[in-house]
């Protein structure tokens, strides 16, 4: 198969890409920059310069190829809402580009703020529209027709390179002086390392089912405070419970997240893609590479 990849040279997209090529795929991934294309080409594909805005763009890379996955996303949780609109934007642009042809495209969610069933979110729990609107705009296409289906990623998509939450929650307890975690830190997230995802991003794309919903999670929940006991006893820093404002200076943009406990399982997810995660999970992959 030819795949069009959005964000092809970042953390996710960059393994999905080389998880394809080595499978044999041929793969062309979107790049916003000349630095992003250079990485692309260097990976063993074909470099497709625009960005997510770039709607005759994405339709166009959409059009070449045989399957679309979107990993690409506007990452400045800061302006959340823009980026939530950009990106229900740029998934019915590609969609767009589908209807009636019968190819996939994978579109990329999020676990947190799923509902649960018997206390874990699971494929069967689908995701409400607001504040992210992937799920739904993939959804949307799925029943006018278009093969869409999403992959679920967990709050935590770990590897050595990461830029993502346990970065940030690394980062803060050095800018602060203490590791902290919000109350009484129990709250879980799931969490896959970045090659279990490139992984099932292909063979998602390979088998998909249309209106399929995939949870990327490898380990179901792991204690926020687990987090920041390991991150305090590394750093040798005080590890401390913040509640409130404190709270909100200490996480500043995350704390719309962090206290969330989302406990989530890929049962259906493995069954049905014959999916299985193999690495290592997120409390050893910090120790070995977070720090």
């Amino acid at each position: 198969m030819k795949i069009f990849v959005t964000g092809a040279s970042g953390f996710i997209g960059s393994a999905t890409v080389k998880e394809l090529l080595t499978a044999g795929h041929e793969v062309i991934g979107l790049a916003r920059s000349d630095e992003s294309a250079k990485t692309v080409s260097d990976l063993g594909a074909q470099a497709l310069k625009g960005s997510i805005e770039d709607f005759d763009i994405l339709k166009q890379g959409a059009s070449q190829v045989d399957g679309v996955i979107h990993t690409a996303f506007f990452h400045d949780f800061n302006q959340f809402a823009k980026a939530n609109d950009m990106d229900k934007a740029a998934i019915e642009a590609m969609g767009e580009a589908l209807y009636g042809t019968g190819k996939p495209i994978i579109v990329t969610g999020g676990i947190l703020g799923l509902p649960k069933t018997n206390g874990f979110a699971t494929e069967a729990d689908a995701a409400p529209d607001f504040p992210r609107f992937s799920e739904a705009a993939a959804m949307a296409l799925a029943e006018r027709g278009v093969y869409a289906s999403i992959v679920r990623l967990s709050p935590s998509v770990h590897g050595k390179g990461e830029k993502g939450f346990v970065p940030f929650i690394i980062g803060q307890a050095l800018r602060n002086g203490v590791s902290a975690y919000v109350e009484d830190g129990n709250n879980r997230w799931p969490a896959i390392h970045r090659l279990d995802a490139a992984l099932l991003y292909r063979l998602a794309v390979e088998k998909g089912i249309k209106g399929a919903r995939y949870n990327a999670v490898a380990e179901e929940g792991i204690k926020i405070r687990e987090i920041a006991e390991l991150t305090g006893k590394t750093l040798n820093l005080p590890v401390k419970s913040l509640s409130g404002e404190d709270a909100a200076q200490h996480f500043e943009w995350m704390i719309r997240f962090i206290g969330f406990d989302e406990p989530a399982t890929s049962y259906k997810t493995q069954e049905l893609l014959g999916w299985k995660p193999k690495h290592i999970g997120l409390l050893e992959d910090m120790k070995e590479n977070y720090f």
